[in-house]
């Protein structure tokens, strides 16, 4: 109960926080970019900023005063006392004053004011995430089930989230590298573990947050949609679009279904992602990047948030450019339809106008940007690649923007709360600094390998986006050439030991880009010629078919069946729960996602793919565990785990049947004495105290 008082509150914050901060959200959905009258549904955007933004607030409030308090008995009962007492007071405040100027926001008036299109577009986009997010994570008889798709990245997230909700994580530490800073973004984390921690069933406190935050990502985008086109039905492809990926991997696959094989026997039996580019069977590109990496759409609704807010500035630039120039034809075309055939050296000169025209240096509000450098700042440690696409998207922005003032108030906001997130959590860099990586990972990285890899990628997408850019004009092609600005880093430029990560961005440029292509196949729909229509439904089809079969993947293969296991009431997550804190390092086997890290154990080293891509030295660990593992004696033991900080050792059958060690049992037999132990024989569970030496 307390966890659902927790989520209202951050609404409710969020509320007052937009009403009085943010107050040009309240009208951005009366009129398209363009200044055209059209109005879309104010709770499509008011929705989820409010929970966005009071999540944000509220979340890093709790958590500060957490670490603040973290030598009281209950860190986070103290934390939560004082955080909610103190938003509610606000939220109870804000609401009255706006209730006394009579300027109540009416739920049941706007939900009034949907149209048939909306409410379907709403149940549609609310079946599809509470089916995903459901389907791979949940309790069910007692007994927690984790999807087959997605218990690769829940060992780092779950030992996460149990090390708040079960232990003292403060000062916060990696689950699956312990004993040293954290660089990863664990705040989503740090959320579900305070809602467990309120009472909220562990499945709830994951999901319910995730599912909110995917909603708000195809509510906001719906509107962006709508507000670039003026369209309502740009809007639901692009949410369509942004749903199900474009791809030619399903009609690759079908290609190669065996002779003898029936096409039905083909698609009905495999539950494996299909793909034929390099980790495209991980299911990389496709809804259960959503599932796994829960944090990632909080992420986007920051940038599709300060998106709505800052592309108007580039269509009062647009406007002024043209008063100039003597042009009278409306923003949507600009200079470059009155100038076809000089359309480069018009838009050069429109770049040249705006870079340095002083006028364009101008702020038409300084609280704006400084709210939304705050709350993008305060992104960090949330999803950090989504908060660098941001920033890579409003750079180009800002360039042939007005108010560019505004942009550079963000930016530098944003950019000190991030360092000094950064220096609070971190010593050093959490990566070994940007480098040159063209290609990728494509398996042929020159030039032409690499234009081969986005088609095996993305199918007839970029084709679409082609025509797309051709067809649309002025402030329009800035806003595509802006939103593929991540795709472009991705191949160029590696943040991390593993590339892979840039997925990510290709992700997020990918789903803006498809606005455009929304727009093409709407107008080119719209003509009444028959032939065009069927192309324009081809074209969808074709578009969307391998993301509908990943959908129908995703599905299958999170089977019950095949889930991982865990009883909701285990007796070494009791254990653990009950003896040791957050604090306590255990030496383990290279566990990802076990018994042990949904007790919250801190693990010295953990399965190595996780610290590796934060940027920790998994290699010295790896050394350091099969030391210990292999120590020849109880004085080489014993002197190396005083030395490395060791609080607990495992011993189970992970650790016996090791390829990396050849585990000497008998020594910790004689070092330390057995506090818990299950079963017997080979699969005898063995934990023992290091500050208990025989």
């Amino acid at each position: 109960m307390l966890g659902v008082f927790y989520l209202l509150i951050c609404m409710t914050t969020g509320y007052v926080l937009c009403t009085y901060l943010l107050p040009d959200l309240e009208k951005i959905t009366e009129t398209t970019f363009r200044g055209n009258p059209f109005e879309v549904n104010r709770g499509f955007v008011l929705i989820p900023a409010w929970f966005f933004s009071g999540t944000l607030v509220v979340t890093w409030t709790t958590y500060l005063l957490a670490y603040l308090f973290q030598r009281s008995a209950s860190p986070l009962t103290v934390a939560n006392a004082v955080s909610m007492s103190i938003f509610a007071v606000v939220s109870v405040l804000g609401i009255l004053l706006q209730i006394r100027r009579k300027q109540e926001w009416s739920l049941r008036h706007q939900l009034s004011r949907l149209t048939k299109g909306e409410i379907v577009f709403l149940l549609a986009v609310g079946y599809l995430v509470c089916r995903l997010m459901w389907r791979t994570f949940f309790v069910k008889e007692g007994v927690l089930s984790v999807g087959l798709s997605v218990f690769s990245d829940f060992a780092p997230h779950l030992g996460m989230i149990r090390s708040f909700s079960l232990g003292n994580n403060f000062p916060t530490m990696y689950s699956h590298y312990a004993g040293e800073d954290i660089r990863y973004h664990f705040m989503f984390q740090f959320l579900a573990g305070n809602l467990e921690f309120l009472g909220m069933r562990l499945d709830w406190a994951f999901n319910l947050p995730s599912a909110l935050s995917l909603i708000s990502v195809f509510s906001l985008l719906y509107v962006l949609a709508v507000r670039l086109s003026g369209i309502r039905a740009v809007g639901y492809l692009s949410a369509l679009l942004f749903a199900f990926r474009c791809s030619p991997s399903f009609f690759s696959y079908l290609a190669e279904v065996p002779k003898g094989m029936s096409v039905r026997d083909a698609l009905w039996m495999n539950i494996g992602f299909i793909g034929y580019t390099t980790h495209e069977d991980w299911g990389l590109w496709n809804l259960n990047v959503y599932c796994n990496q829960r944090h990632l759409a909080f992420g986007i609704c920051a940038l599709l948030l300060v998106l709505h807010l800052f592309i108007p500035h580039l269509y009062v630039m647009a406007e002024r450019w043209q008063r100039r120039e003597g042009l009278l034809t409306d923003t949507e075309s600009g200079a470059c339809e009155a100038h076809a055939g000089r359309r480069v050296n018009v838009a050069m000169n429109f770049l040249q106008f705006s870079l340095f025209s002083a006028d364009g240096w101008k702020a038409e509000s300084y609280l704006r940007p400084v709210v939304l450098g705050v709350l993008l700042g305060l992104t960090a440690f949330w999803n950090g690649a989504t908060l660098l696409a941001t920033i890579m998207v409003l750079f180009v922005l800002a360039m042939v923007s007005d108010r560019r003032l505004e942009y550079l108030i963000t930016a530098i906001l944003t950019t000190l709360l991030s360092l000094v997130q950064n220096n609070f959590f971190m010593e050093g860099l959490a990566v070994g600094g940007a480098k040159f990586q063209f290609g990728f990972i494509a398996e042929n990285t020159t030039l032409f390998g690499t234009l081969d890899y986005i088609a095996r990628l993305t199918g007839v997408l970029f084709l679409v986006l082609f025509v797309a850019f051709a067809v649309v004009k002025g402030v329009k092609r800035w806003i595509l050439v802006a939103f593929s600005a991540p795709f472009v880093f991705s191949f160029l430029v590696s943040l991390t030991v593993d590339v892979t990560v840039n997925h990510k961005y290709i992700m997020v440029s990918i789903m803006l880009m498809n606005i455009f292509a929304a727009i093409l196949i709407v107008k080119l729909f719209v003509m009444k010629n028959i032939a065009m229509r069927i192309l324009c439904v081809g074209l969808v089809v074709l578009m969307t078919i391998t993301g509908f079969y990943d959908y129908r993947t995703v599905i299958k293969r999170n089977h019950p069946d095949y889930n991982l296991k865990f009883s909701m009431e285990d007796p070494l997550v009791d254990w653990i729960d009950e003896n040791t804190t957050s604090q306590d390092v255990f030496l383990t086997p290279y566990y990802a996602l076990s018994r042990a890290v949904m007790g919250g154990a801190m693990l010295f080293e953990g399965h190595g793919y996780y610290p590796m891509t934060a940027g920790y030295d998994t290699n010295k660990r790896y050394a350091l565990t099969k030391e210990m593992y292999e120590a020849s004696s109880v004085r080489e033991l014993q002197g190396l785990i005083e030395e490395n900080g060791i609080d607990y050792i495992i011993i189970d059958i992970d650790a016996r049947q090791s390829q990396d060690y050849a585990l000497n049992e008998a020594v910790f037999d004689a070092a330390y004495e057995k506090v818990y132990v299950e079963g017997d024989g080979e699969w005898m569970l063995s934990i023992y105290d290091t500050s208990r030496p025989l």
